[in-house]
């Protein structure tokens, strides 16, 4: 395994090192990517956030109906106009 003159470490990381894995050995580091690549994650973000607004929307639907009647409750009140319940000074 080792020879006297040689480095010891150097045989034994040889010996454990892992091998490259495919992917690596397929495409270099320098080369791009496949193409469309970008595209899909834009397009899964983009679907992950209308999915997102989707599942919102009903809420916001409830909250908006909710501050036009307390809206409208607060306005109908008893006709002063006021919000000092028709005291006046």
């Amino acid at each position: 395994m080792t020879d006297p003159d040689g480095d010891p470490t150097a045989d034994f990381l040889a010996d454990v090192r892992a091998e490259q894995t495919p992917w690596r050995t397929d495409r270099p580091v320098e080369a791009e990517g496949p193409e469309g690549v970008g595209q899909q994650i834009a397009r899964g973000r983009f679907s992950r956030a209308a999915r997102i607004a989707g599942e919102a929307a009903p809420y916001v639907q409830a909250a908006l109906f909710a501050a036009w009647i307390a809206t409208s409750i607060a306005d109908s009140g008893d006709g002063s106009g006021g919000m000092n319940g028709g005291q006046s000074g």
